[in-house]
């Protein structure tokens, strides 16, 4: 069982981390637009991966609803948009952070 949970608030577009009960970070975001929105519903970190290069930014943690993840951005300007089709993008310094937290089973749990 995974010591971490990640939630994302749609309305924010803002990522938090927690450790337990604890918030340890809170993350600015961009998320998918309206015609690609980003899901609601429970899910779950199911692959991570580092330098998956070009819009995906510095790295890539895959969801457990095939073809979503959360991932850095090769354009920062993004953040804080609705622009993406359906992933959660981070500035690439963030990313790198919860890559380095989270692990594979991470619950992630996105709200409206």
């Amino acid at each position: 069982m995974s010591r971490h949970q990640i939630v994302i608030h749609k309305s924010r577009k803002q990522l938090e981390l927690y450790e337990g009960n604890r918030l340890i970070g809170r993350y600015p975001i961009a998320i998918g637009k309206r015609d690609t929105p980003t899901p609601i519903g429970h899910f779950s970190i199911v692959s991570k991966e580092p330098n998956p290069g070009g819009i995906f930014g510095s790295h890539w943690l895959g969801l457990s609803i095939p073809h979503y993840g959360i991932h850095g951005t090769n354009n920062p300007a993004s953040i804080g948009q609705s622009v993406s089709k359906g992933c959660i993008r981070l500035h690439n310094q963030d990313i790198a952070r919860l890559y380095r937290e989270v692990e594979v089973g991470t619950p992630v749990i996105i709200q409206p």
